[in-house]
């Protein structure tokens, strides 16, 4: 017993699946087993090893590349002009205040370069930019929207307005002397005084918005890259504005559009 244990022992792991298997082979034709002792053969054994080198190689390869796959989907959907697409690509939970506070940060920046309005109303007047702000997200960033916007290749509707709109209050290119002698005029009617601007605002910006879509262009190659393991940035021009979508994985291989950063 012991001389056999011994013997047992000193054979190799192949030899030893070969002695199972084969054992197995002669006793139970009925479980088909040449297979399974091919496999623990040495030539068996081998060809294992490829193939779960090739499995790993081809999983590393599709986990690494799921984000440019996913970026060239959205890339032809959005020459397809398919919005729903895209729609389906966002995490609104996350766009939505990412959008938002990048426009009020940004706002609060322009108003630190002008005192005087400040002194004539600046706490009110933040307030209300704010609230229009967060309005106009609200009702941009949407499903239905998104799917609107791309299926009509950014042709402005009330909702891509008012988002214009408070992307250009944020961005300095409010009237800002008009907005001082509205201002005085209203006497501190700050409401009167952003309804009027914004108004104004709106005007403009839907004249600029129908200009770039019909002259803006698109970056025909987008750069992409890695922003982390689990991070990627489209970015690029969308009707000659310059955007960077970041997108974050989701699950595996699938990617989700968490943020789009504004031009500033």
């Amino acid at each position: 017993m012991n001389k056999g244990f011994h013997t047992l022992k000193r054979l190799s792991h192949a030899n030893i699946y070969r002695y199972i298997f084969g054992f197995l082979d002669l006793y139970s034709p009925v479980l088909n087993l040449p297979i399974i002792t091919f496999l623990f053969c040495d030539k068996g054994l081998i060809f294992m090893k490829k193939l779960i080198i090739l499995l790993i190689v081809i999983a590393v390869a599709v986990y690494a590349g799921s984000p440019y796959y996913s970026a060239y989907q959205l890339k032809n959907a959005y020459d397809a002009k398919d919005g729903a697409t895209i729609a389906a690509a966002i995490d609104y939970e996350q766009v939505r205040p990412s959008i938002q506070n990048q426009l009020t940060s940004q706002f609060t920046a322009t108003m630190s370069n002008y005192p005087l309005v400040a002194e004539l109303g600046g706490e009110a007047l933040t307030q209300a930019a704010n609230s229009f702000i967060t309005q106009a997200v609200d009702g941009a960033i949407t499903p239905q929207n998104i799917e609107k916007v791309i299926n009509t290749q950014g042709q402005a509707n009330t909702a891509t307005k008012e988002l214009a709109a408070a992307w250009a209050i944020a961005s300095n290119q409010v009237d800002l002397k008009n907005l001082i002698q509205n201002l005085i005029i209203q006497r501190g009617d700050v409401d009167a005084v952003v309804k009027s601007q914004m108004q104004q605002i709106m005007e403009k910006q839907a004249a600029e918005l129908e200009q770039q879509v019909a002259q803006g262009s698109d970056s025909d190659k987008p750069k992409l890259s890695y922003c982390g393991i689990n991070c990627f940035t489209i970015s690029g021009q969308v009707k000659g504005y310059p955007l960077t979508i970041e997108m974050q994985r989701n699950g595996l291989i699938d990617w989700k559009i968490v943020d789009i950063v504004l031009p500033q």
